[in-house]
């Protein structure tokens, strides 16, 4: 500020100089201040004066904190209040303009708590009810500022003083997780709890809006265990409680994220942390498959899908944030499956058990029944899968006993036939050899299956059988070759295989490959007292 004053002329009486002036010979006026402080004889008797004044400053004691909002952003978090830890940037100048200190020469915010005597009492008032993001402009003066000694050789004595605040962040060490919903999905039945395991996406900020880190920047969620550990102490507290796709704000004071010393070079120390959270999915490595049943079946339902049941069924499978990965109407045919046969996911095969022709079926299937953490082709790891299925049929398979093949037109009477001493009883040794060896298992392929049955199983008798559970055994002498049996839930091999690698042929006899023109032999499957 300036302002140029004109003075009046002296007339011999004392106060005729101009505001500050005083005459007498002891003692001539200072023409820098109008002062007496020069020597008599600079200024002759009867001179007219004239003062070029700029007015470098001016207070009053009555004078208090003068606060001036230069910019209100549109959303405030929270206002300054005593106690807080706040910080800003800040250009400080005297009342003529003069700069003397800036925090942005430093490349750093001035951190410090507000009310506690760590600032000039001015700014401990002059940033009461800030808001982060706000801009000020504050005037303090002199009696709340440095006083009559000033500040080294920047601030002169009874100083005003003049500073343009940004406020980036403010919190008080008491402060705790604030979180605020923006925006929930209908019908959420199950909210994260400490243990479970969490996909989403976020983005990062402080608070004055400077984006730090963003998931959606990487293409990929950021996977981890709530309430472990695993994560700042804010955010563990912040995703508890939260449901599938909700989006939700969290709001993270220092001593709950990376405290003092911040981390990289983007999170400074004593930074409050926001993030804008995703919900993706989450789940527990101790849940099941969840099973809601969308529509009954058309008709009374007497028998349902079984482990070893041929069945084919529609579905539809996406993520839980209705991501779309994959759908049998893409196809002119149901998908087919043999329940129980290791053929599908294992959630899934669970979620198709017990279920009725026509009947449809939401299944929520978590990624440890899944593809578990490190996903497939199209889905994510440790992703929750949502399957739509309809049962579209279901054919009986065999059941858990024994597979039996006759070599031989069988009898009209099979159990007659088998019943040699005709005891009403069918042991194991008047029907064949039992090669209680480990090839008839259902995870084995039956090429392999094959391979070495076929170097090893002898039948003296009829027929030859072993002990199965839903897989497919393929006894019989060498020559003739055994058929397979090609009927669903199994598959006819290829139209040739050859002996395993390292198996030698036994001596004067030859693997005949199978081909599709051998006839079937029948396939029996007997309990004791049975009749068929």
């Amino acid at each position: 500020m300036a302002a140029a004053l004109t003075s009046r002329k002296a007339r011999g009486s004392p106060g005729a100089l101009g505001t500050g002036m005083l005459r007498g010979p002891e003692a001539a006026p200072n023409m820098s201040c109008g002062c007496r402080t020069l020597t008599a004889g600079l200024i002759p008797p009867d001179a007219t004066l004239y003062f070029d004044v700029v007015l470098l400053d001016v207070w009053n004691k009555a004078d208090t904190v003068q606060v001036s909002t230069l910019l209100h952003p549109a959303h405030c978090l929270r206002t300054v209040q005593d106690s807080d830890f706040v910080r800003y940037h800040y250009n400080g100048t005297l009342l003529d303009g003069t700069a003397f200190d800036t925090s942005y020469s430093r490349g750093g915010t001035y951190d410090t708590y507000v009310g506690s005597g760590w600032l000039i009492k001015g700014m401990d008032q002059g940033l009461l009810g800030m808001c982060p993001g706000e801009r000020r402009k504050i005037i303090i003066p002199p009696f709340l500022a440095y006083g009559e000694k000033g500040y080294g050789t920047v601030i002169p004595p009874q100083a005003s003083l003049v500073f343009h605040v940004l406020l980036i962040d403010v919190h008080n060490p008491k402060d705790t997780v604030q979180l605020e919903t923006l925006e929930l999905p209908p019908g959420c039945v199950r909210r994260a709890v400490a243990g479970d395991f969490m996909r989403y996406h976020y983005n990062g900020s402080l608070m004055d809006g400077t984006l730090f880190d963003s998931s959606y920047s990487r293409n990929h969620t950021y996977n981890t265990y709530v309430g472990q550990g695993y994560i700042i102490p804010g955010m563990d507290q912040g995703l508890q409680g939260a449901c599938m796709g909700e989006r939700r704000r969290i709001t993270i004071p220092p001593h709950l994220a990376y405290g003092e010393n911040g981390t990289g070079d983007k999170i400074p120390g004593s930074a409050v942390l926001i993030f804008d959270v995703h919900v993706i999915d989450f789940h527990n490595p101790g849940d099941p498959v969840e099973i809601k049943v969308l529509s009954p079946p058309p008709e009374t339902c007497n028998e349902t899908a079984k482990p070893g049941d041929f069945i084919r069924y529609h579905y539809n499978c996406s993520l839980l944030d209705g991501t779309k990965l994959f759908s049998s109407h893409d196809y002119s045919d149901p998908q087919e499956a043999t329940l129980g046969a290791n053929k599908v996911i294992e959630g899934l095969d669970t979620g198709l058990q017990g279920m009725c022709v026509g009947e449809r079926r939401q299944l929520v299937v978590p990624p440890h029944l899944a593809h578990g953490e490190s996903g497939a082709r199209g889905v994510p790891g440790s992703a929750v899968l949502l399957f739509e299925v309809e049962l579209v049929s279901r054919e009986e398979g065999l059941p858990t006993g024994y597979l039996f093949v006759w070599h031989e037109d069988p009898p009209v009477n099979l159990f007659e036939g088998l019943d040699l001493n005709k005891d009403g009883e069918v042991p194991p040794e008047e029907v064949g050899e039992e090669e209680p060896f480990p090839h008839c298992h259902p995870n084995r392929s039956h090429r392999a299956w094959w391979h070495q049955a076929t170097q090893s199983i002898r039948c003296p008798l009829r027929t030859c059988f072993c002990p199965c559970a839903g897989s497919l055994c393929l006894i019989g002498p060498l020559s003739p070759p055994l058929p397979h049996a090609a009927h669903p839930p199994y598959s006819w091999p290829p139209a040739a295989w050859g002996p395993s690698p390292g198996h030698s042929q036994p001596s004067g006899e030859t693997l005949t490959p199978l081909s599709p023109w051998l006839s079937w032999l029948p396939v029996l499957h007997l309990h004791q007292g049975s009749s068929q």
